[in-house]
């Protein structure tokens, strides 16, 4: 899930990037003023954040690529950011299908729901398990001695 994850938030990076540079193609044609804002600015500033949120995409996909490859859980870092990045495409999600449609939702809950299933497959970094209490000193390797104590009455 993870190498699946990984290329299409690759292929998405490569489009998010390319449809900013067209929209700021069309906006460096445009001769207006937007309430005296330089168009030449607003066209750079489309394909600076454009090509930002379109190399994040693309290096969140490398990493998860090299994940799935690895078929190693990912490190605390890792972790985090694709977490923001699922996040960002449930509230992408939310916008599209209120302004594009319900077709551009459904690839993007797909690509959330790989996003977060690949960092939950995986589960702890390193394979580590949790913390075990310590065993206690009349115990021996941890092996308990006599029977095992009754439970505890439950609060009602």
């Amino acid at each position: 899930m993870a190498l699946a994850a990984g290329g299409a938030l690759m292929l998405e990076g490569i489009a998010i990037a390319g449809v900013q540079l067209v929209m700021a193609e069309f906006l460096d044609g445009q001769n207006m003023s937007l309430a005296g804002l330089d168009t030449d600015l607003l066209a750079n500033g489309i394909r600076g954040g454009g090509l930002l949120f379109g190399g994040v995409l693309f290096a969140c996909g490398v990493a998860a690529l090299r994940m799935g490859v690895r078929d190693a859980a990912p490190g605390r870092f890792l972790r985090a950011v694709l977490i923001g990045v699922a996040v960002v495409h449930g509230v992408l999600g939310a916008v599209v299908a209120a302004l594009v449609g319900w077709d551009v939702f459904a690839v993007l809950m797909v690509i959330l729901g790989l996003v977060v299933f690949s960092v939950l497959a995986y589960g702890r970094p390193g394979g580590a398990e949790p913390a075990k209490e310590p065993a206690e000193p009349d115990e021996p390797n941890g092996q308990p001695q006599g029977p095992p104590a009754p439970p505890a009455p439950a609060a009602f």
